[in-house]
């Protein structure tokens, strides 16, 4: 398990990141209309994101915005872009909702 803060070592490496969802974003305007769930800080400064295709939206059966303020793990191969990490989520299978203590 990584905490966002930290999924930017693990570029390049499939993993576990986990920690609450400070912000849902559908971003709708732009290319591809992907979903963003912005962890480990608030938006714009997080350290971590877990992006959902627009055309996977349809894959969840909730709206994704209601994970706001829940901690979720998301798994998958981790990639860094200049100041942050993100994970590409095509499946629910990749997004838990976590129990975290």
């Amino acid at each position: 398990m990584i905490p966002p803060e930290n999924a930017a070592r693990f570029a390049g490496k499939d993993g576990m990141v986990c920690g609450k969802v400070e912000k849902a974003r559908y971003a709708e305007g732009s290319e591809g209309q992907p979903t963003f769930l912005h962890m480990g800080g608030q938006f714009p400064r997080h350290t971590f994101s877990a992006r959902i295709a627009g055309a996977n939206r349809g894959n969840f059966g909730f709206p994704l915005e209601s994970l706001e303020g829940k901690t979720v793990c998301v798994i998958g191969k981790i990639q860094r872009d200049s100041s942050r990490a993100e994970i590409e989520v095509s499946s629910p299978a990749s997004l838990k909702l976590a129990n975290i203590k």
